[in-house]
């Protein structure tokens, strides 16, 4: 360039930085170029995705085929128990419309499904003859989930107790009546079902149902009998173990599904830690804990005295029975603190000013909740395996003039949610698949059908399914294995 003119010179440099700079990607364009590309948060090979539904709740046709009531029907037909009188009498009416759900589920392109069988429909007084009527329906909606290769995962008890069993659940014959059932069951379907989960959600039933009247059958009942039916209700779990075990064919699996309480620590530290799994293990002490441990813990029953549950022997060996899954239903985290207590933890409670979903004003959010759920249970108790068997959100869910439903707020509820799944997944703990609660709006037991928590939304007059936006988003969640 000694030839060139001062002025040339210059022109000739300009023209060189601009070539480069068109072809050299410098450390902050790069960062900038990345802002807003999506990163896949990938879940491991195999990782099953799903929804849950229940009986009760979407079946509808409770006095077909020789179904006969529950607990359920004859809560939701008492004056005052249900939002505005609703009732499950015909819910979804999935009963008739099962392959429409099912092809539902299709498109989601789900590989299992979580749905339960009605104790009432198999066995209409809750013993004695069955009724071969009531299980050829689940016969039907196995044969069509397996030709559409959704694989089900079957529930035996999800809350639709026989009305005609004396006593219900504060009989001990209960239990033995539960085991007869599964055992029946297992035999005749675990041709089609390799898993089987016995109960779900032990404390909800528990104490809604049977201390705070807020659930079927509405009783408030002392401290000592309440504590007795959740003994009955963990021995019915192990003597359906039983019974699936000597009744299944070889292979066949068995768990639980439980909303187990989940501590979140509320410093990510060995010692809050520590705090977290010590609370878990203990706020938990009458289901889950006295399942996989196959006792009830000290502090249990020092703080129950005289009101502990009266335990035969073999009692706890039979609740104690091997599992080869947990399920854990989660939807909002308790958070702890270590402190110098005896126990070795304090709750916190929530401030006022904690977030919540609008329409369920239990729901508090936090998505750390599906992570320290399978991390507490994984390191506290080492199960085989882990689902998360439901999770989800109810939304004040409307349908447009177009015909859409924006419902981005369960979006991203589950979206959150299954971040923190992730984390669990990559960090190695055995999280094997999620359910998403639910496929459908259905009829939430008090709250009737004023919360809805499917993917699609449901015209209860009509029976129209709507697919909402959040399905749209499951959809393609599931066809990536991954979230964004």
């Amino acid at each position: 360039m000694k030839n060139l003119t001062r002025r040339q010179f210059g022109k000739t440099l300009a023209t060189t930085t601009a070539a480069t700079a068109l072809t050299t990607t410098l450390p902050w364009q790069k960062a900038l170029a990345d802002v807003g590309k999506p990163k896949l948060l990938e879940f491991p090979k195999g990782f099953l995705w799903g929804c849950a539904t229940a009986s009760y709740q979407i079946e509808g046709a409770v006095a077909e085929d020789g179904r006969k009531p529950s607990i359920w029907d004859t809560f939701s037909h008492t004056p005052g128990k249900t939002f505005q009188g609703d009732t499950g009498d015909v819910a979804d009416d999935s009963y008739h419309l099962y392959k429409e759900d099912i092809r539902l589920l299709k498109n989601l392109g789900v590989s299992v499904y979580r749905f339960s069988i009605a104790w009432p429909r198999v066995f209409p007084d809750g013993s004695g003859a069955p009724n071969p009527k009531g299980l050829d329906y689940y016969n039907r909606v196995l044969d069509e989930l397996l030709k559409n290769n959704i694989t089900p995962y079957v529930t035996l008890f999800h809350w639709d107790l026989p009305q005609a069993l004396p006593g219900g659940w504060q009989n001990r014959d209960t239990s033995k009546a539960y085991a007869d059932y599964a055992g029946y069951v297992a035999k005749h379907l675990s041709d089609r079902v390799s898993h089987f989960f016995t109960i779900n959600e032990f404390e909800c039933w528990t104490n809604l149902g049977y201390q705070e009247g807020r659930f079927a059958p509405g009783l408030k009942l002392p401290n000592a009998q309440v504590n007795q039916i959740r003994h009955n209700a963990v021995l019915a779990h192990g003597l359906g173990v039983q019974a699936i075990r000597a009744n299944a064919k070889a292979g066949t699996q068995v768990g639980l599904a439980e909303n187990t309480k989940v501590f979140v620590p509320v410093i990510e530290n060995a010692e809050q830690i520590k705090a977290a799994q010590l609370a878990q293990r203990e706020e938990n002490a009458p289901f889950l804990t006295a399942v996989l441990e196959g006792k009830y813990t000290d502090g249990y029953l020092q703080r129950e005295g005289a009101n502990a549950p009266k335990v035969e022997p073999g009692d706890m060996k039979i609740i104690g029975s091997p599992l080869d899954f947990v399920g854990i239903n989660s939807y909002t985290p308790g958070y702890v603190e270590a402190d110098s207590s005896p126990s070795g933890y304090k709750v916190v409670p929530r401030p006022t000013s904690f977030p919540r979903m609008a329409s369920a004003n239990w729901l508090f959010i936090g998505p750390e909740v599906l992570y320290w759920a399978v991390r507490n249970v994984s390191e506290i108790w080492n199960p085989k395996a882990l689902y998360i068997t439901e999770n989800g959100t109810s939304s004040d869910d409307v349908l447009t003039a177009d015909g859409h439903i924006e419902d981005t707020d369960r979006v991203m509820y589950v979206r959150n949610h299954l971040t923190h799944l992730h984390r669990a997944a990559t960090e190695g703990y055995p999280i094997k698949g999620y359910f998403l609660w639910s496929l459908l709006d259905n009829f939430e037991w008090a709250d009737g059908y004023s919360k809805r928590f499917g993917l699609h939304y449901v015209d209860f007059k009509t029976q129209v399914r709507t697919p909402k936006l959040s399905a749209q988003w499951y959809k393609e969640a599931i066809a990536k294995n991954a979230v964004e």
